[in-house]
């Protein structure tokens, strides 16, 4: 008899357990946000979230407003939708409110590697040195010496006649950019003399084609990675990828490079001074590749279409460029050898700046997610204040709550290419309900997990754009071409890619 009550109570707390797990038992407290825990025990909504998050989000924020509690595979997620309550959440204390908790289980989950306490900071350091500031400038000169390889290599032989050629777009695109980035950050070929210049750049081309190729199969997997609902034969593919990857970018491999970034060789002496072993600072250097080129090279894809789109954008924007190449020497002409687009001309384009946060707004869409390690206040605009309970975790999606809110812009579907300028070509300021927002666009996240290498990105497609409308007359095949729909698989994970190319074409305009 006492057999039986004993199996009976460790049956029942068995059932009690596994109901606490799946979530049965959570109770919306009064100071909390609206919870709402689907109707499929533990799972919650993870299935709607991942057919379309941002749908997803929608029909919850017209249900219960801007803050909720929503359950997601076995997490509670609370989504705040209101603006003025970022800056509480990204500048709130690590103690409170963690960043890293989550971006350590996805590093580990899509690229192998497992960060240590110092990673974070590392990142931050060098980032600072090299890809701000005077380091910039120095990255910014690489890239555009990469560019020109890759784009403009045909000009001074005369081989490149003013003839159309006819490519897909993001391919196109992509292609270019991820190039031109990996060789100035990760290293060129030796060159063994002048007479062999022109071989190392020929090497260059293809090496660096060969890994765009690569990657591209990587990326096309990477959602479903993260999310870890890979199909047998795409889960062996991406694990190929990875050992390929980790044996490209090796120490044996990259030892043999020229013009190695200070960005990465800093941080691969800073990580092996902490203890990490070669094989985790090789993992390391490919999580670096995919934060570094993932999204320049759509990004750049959707400006362009952009402004092919819109000719009175194209106008303008290629009349700033010529003028900033005339009044610095360096206008393109018939024959002529390539432009040599410094960092200082850069910074005096606020059309093209414009135009680029407009597409940015438009296609990038980052979640930025916090673990709550404490009980954590937070109050809305509205003046009510909620608890963020302990366990769980808060979670931002500008995409939805502000660039493509029309009450902080107007027509927030179309492209207005001057958005972000006045007519004086300073920076505009934005407002909701009267009040002036400071996080009216957030591309590039914010905090203490805002994205650290955002001013080479921009350098890098700005040098790109430069570069085709200083060259290049751009134009659609089909002049009439919609704008392809985006692949919502890929919502919380940067620039959004379109479901299909876009063909178009280009020739030389002198």
């Amino acid at each position: 008899m006492a057999l039986w009550v004993i199996l009976l109570c460790t049956l029942i707390a068995s059932l009690l357990g596994g109901l606490y797990v799946l979530g049965a038992f959570r109770r919306r407290r009064p100071d909390e946000p609206p919870l709402d825990k689907g109707t499929i025990p533990w799972l919650g909504y993870i299935l709607d979230f991942r057919k379309d998050s941002s749908e997803f989000l929608k029909r919850m924020q017209r249900k219960h407003g801007d803050i909720f509690t929503v359950l997601i595979g076995g997490y509670y997620f609370t989504f705040v939708m209101d603006p003025f309550c970022f800056g509480a959440i990204v500048k709130e204390a690590r103690s409170k409110l963690d960043f890293r908790t989550f971006a350590s289980e996805l590093v580990m989950q899509v690229f192998g590697y497992k960060p240590i306490e110092a990673s974070h900071s590392i990142i931050h350091t060098s980032s600072t040195k090299h890809l701000m500031g005077d380091g910039l400038t120095v990255m910014t000169q690489a890239t555009m010496e990469n560019f020109q390889k890759l784009m403009l290599f045909n000009l001074s032989s005369g081989e490149e006649k003013r003839v159309w050629q006819e490519d897909n777009l993001f391919q196109y695109c992509y292609n270019i950019v991820f190039r031109a980035g990996y060789l100035a950050l990760y290293g060129t070929e030796p060159r063994q003399g002048a007479d062999n210049k022109e071989k190392a750049n020929e090497q260059d081309r293809i090496h660096s084609n060969q890994m765009f190729h690569e990657f591209r199969k990587y990326d096309r997997l990477f959602p479903r990675l993260a999310y870890a609902v890979l199909p047998p034969k795409d889960k062996m593919e991406a694990e190929r990828l990875k050992r390929l990857f980790w044996s490209m970018l090796s120490m044996n491999k990259t030892c043999q490079k020229d013009n190695i970034s200070g960005w990465i060789s800093d941080q691969d002496q800073l990580l092996a001074q902490n203890g990490v072993p070669e094989y985790m600072r090789v993992r390391f250097r490919f999580m670096l590749l995919w934060a570094s080129q993932g999204n320049t090279g759509p990004t750049s894809f959707w400006l362009l279409l952009y402004l092919m789109k819109h000719p009175e954008a194209m106008k303008a924007v290629r009349d700033e460029v010529d003028r900033v190449s005339r009044e610095n020497g360096q206008e393109a002409k018939p024959g002529g050898p390539p432009i040599n687009i410094t960092r200082d001309m850069l910074n005096q384009t606020p059309l093209l700046d414009s135009a680029l946060e407009e597409t940015l707004r438009l296609v990038a869409a980052p979640m930025l997610i916090r673990a709550v390690l404490q009980d954590t206040s937070l109050k809305t605009s509205s003046g009510r204040e909620y608890t963020l309970r302990k366990g769980d975790r808060v979670a931002l999606f500008p995409h939805i709550s502000v660039q493509m809110n029309p009450e902080i812009h107007p027509e927030p579907h179309e492209f207005k290419y001057d958005r972000f300028v006045n007519p004086d070509g300073t920076k505009k300021d934005f407002y909701k309900n009267g009040k002036r927002l400071k996080y009216f666009n957030m591309p590039w996240g914010a905090g203490v997990s805002i994205c650290p290498g955002r001013f080479f990105a921009v350098a890098e497609m700005k040098l790109f754009a430069f570069l085709m409308l200083s060259h290049y007359d751009l134009e659609l095949v089909n002049r009439e071409e919609e704008i392809p729909a985006i692949d919502i698989s890929r919502w919380g994970f940067g620039t959004m890619q379109p479901v299909r190319d876009v063909r178009f074409r280009y020739r030389l305009r002198f």
